[in-house]
C-alpha cells in the first residue's frame, strides 16, 4: 500500500499549532519526537522509505493539523 517517499518531500511540523497529542511520535518515533513541554520536533525531515507509511499515519493522525508535507503532490 506504500506509494513510496516523494524524491521532493520534506517532513516539516508547525510548533505553534502543536497541542502535544504526541500522536506523530507514537505513529513514527524514528521520524519525530516531543521536547521537554511535549511539542512535536522532527527528528528526520527526509525519513526513508521504511517511514514514509508512518509518516503519513502521522500526518493523518495529527489533531491539530501541525504536522506537514510539503513539497508531494497532495501536501502543502
Amino acid at each position: 500500500m506504500s506509494a513510496g517517499r516523494p524524491a521532493d518531500a520534506l517532513v516539516t511540523a508547525d510548533r505553534e499549532a502543536c497541542i502535544g497529542a504526541a500522536q506523530c511520535a507514537y505513529s513514527a518515533p524514528a521520524v519525530f519526537d516531543q521536547d521537554d513541554d511535549g511539542y512535536v520536533l522532527v527528528r528526520d525531515p527526509h525519513p526513508g522509505p521504511h517511514e514514509w507509511d508512518a509518516v503519513r499515519e502521522a500526518v493523518d493522525l495529527c489533531p491539530a493539523q501541525a504536522v506537514l508535507l510539503r513539497g508531494t503532490a497532495g501536501g502543502a
